[in-house]
C-alpha cells in the first residue's frame, strides 16, 4: 500500500493563471488612468470658463454693462489680465498672498487671455506650458464655433481642451 501524504498547496499552473489575470487588470487599470486624468482636468478647465463668464457679468454690472478694455497705455490682453486679477484671485486678507488663482490644473501656470475683436483669425491649440482662452467680442459660442456680429458687449471664450475638442461659453 501507497501511504503517501497528500500535500497541499497549489500547482504552478494555478499561481500562473492568477498572476496572469492580475496583470490584465493592473494594465486595464494602467490605461484607462491617464484618459481619466486628462477628462477630470479638461472638465476643470470647463467649469473654470464658466468661473470667468461669471467674473464677466459682475464685472459688466459693476461697469455698465462694459467689458473690460484698453485705456491709455494698456493692451486688450492688459486690460483683460487686470480683469482677472480683480475678480477671479482670491487674496488672503491677513497675509496678502492668493489664495484660490486662475491656473491650468495639469501645469498651475496661469491662462492666459488673449483678447480678439470681430473675425480675426486665431489658432486654438492645447498648450500646458502656455494655456490660453480666447476672448473674443462680438461673439457668441455656436457649439465649437463661433457666431460674429453680436455687439460689442457681447464676448464668447474659447479654449482647446487637453483630450482633443473645443469649449466654448459666452455672456
Amino acid at each position: 500500500m501507497d501511504n503517501h501524504k497528500r500535500v497541499k498547496g497549489f500547482t504552478i499552473i494555478e499561481v500562473v493563471l492568477v498572476l496572469a489575470i492580475a496583470g490584465l487588470i493592473f494594465l486595464m487599470v494602467f490605461i484607462a488612468l491617464p484618459a481619466l486624468q486628462r477628462s477630470q482636468r479638461d472638465t476643470q478647465r470647463k467649469n473654470d470658463l464658466s468661473r470667468l463668464n461669471t467674473a464677466l457679468t459682475s464685472y459688466q454690472s459693476n461697469n455698465k454693462g462694459r467689458l473690460p478694455s484698453t485705456t491709455a497705455g494698456t493692451t486688450a490682453n492688459a486690460a483683460w489680465k487686470t480683469f482677472v486679477n480683480n475678480y477671479l484671485t482670491i487674496v488672503d486678507g491677513t497675509t496678502g498672498t492668493a489664495t484660490d488663482e486662475f491656473d491650468d490644473p495639469s501645469s498651475g501656470i496661469e491662462y492666459k487671455i488673449v483678447a480678439h475683436t470681430g473675425s480675426t483669425a486665431f489658432t486654438l491649440s492645447y498648450s500646458s506650458t502656455e494655456p490660453t482662452i480666447h476672448a473674443i467680442i462680438g461673439a457668441s459660442c455656436n457649439g465649437e464655433s463661433l457666431t460674429y456680429g453680436q455687439g460689442d458687449r457681447k464676448v464668447a471664450f474659447q479654449m482647446k481642451l487637453e483630450g482633443n475638442g473645443i469649449t466654448c461659453v459666452n455672456n
